[in-house]
């Protein structure tokens, strides 16, 4: 497991386990690809973003630790200790773009992983949304490969708007082929560079099918 970014990679690993157990314990949690998860290099985990479950569905089930994004305002105490020992990466309301681009780099070039979403938040209902710049720059700068993944049933099981979570049901969470920065960056000629990188991105996202048995 590379743990190059992730400051105590034993809590990191009991923090993956627990959530492992929940999700196998209250969901059908099922997975397609995983042999596509590099286990070394710089990696980007490019997701659909539907669900508060996204994050954490992303990476209990594999040993690649992921460094991923809270609001800074979690930060306090405890909890927010151990927020920063296991690599969590703090987004302020102002200066967020560049304090937290400033920590997804950091990461990368210490040969870590991070989970970024291309729509730039959460789908209201569950859809696939237009992208924004932002994954393409950041695939573009950081040569990182890039595994498209896709999330089925967390918008059902823990939706934007939900108050609470639905337990039970069908988690499925889908590894893409890696991208290599050739296949992503249109180069420094095209008027739109990074917005094209994140749509092709999110194309690669788009055609990554839903498990057989139906999402509920």
């Amino acid at each position: 497991m590379s743990t190059s970014s992730i400051p105590n990679p034993k809590l990191y690993e009991v923090v993956r386990v627990t959530a492992d157990w929940f999700f196998n314990t209250c969901y059908d949690y099922t997975q397609s690809g995983l042999e596509n998860v590099p286990q070394e290099g710089a990696v980007i985990f490019a997701a659909n973003h539907v669900s508060f479950y996204d994050p954490p569905a992303i990476g209990a089930c594999h040993h690649r630790a992921i460094n991923y994004f809270a609001r800074d305002t979690l930060f306090k105490g405890l909890f927010g200790k151990a927020l920063v020992e296991i690599g969590t990466i703090p987004v302020a309301r102002e200066n967020a773009e560049i304090k937290s681009l400033k920590a997804i780099f950091k990461s990368l070039k210490a040969q870590g992983a991070v989970a970024i979403y291309p729509e730039g938040t959460r789908s209201a209902d569950g859809q696939l949304a237009e992208p924004k710049p932002g994954a393409g720059m950041i695939a573009c700068k950081s040569k990182a490969t890039v595994i498209p993944t896709r999330l089925f049933g967390t918008y059902e099981a823990y939706g934007r708007n939900a108050k609470a979570p639905k337990l039970g049901g069908h988690i499925h969470i889908a590894y893409g082929t890696p991208m290599t920065t050739t296949e992503i960056d249109p180069g420094k000629a095209h008027p739109e560079r990074y917005l094209e990188a994140s749509r092709r991105i999110m194309q690669r996202i788009a055609a990554l099918k839903p498990p057989i048995t139906p999402i509920v």
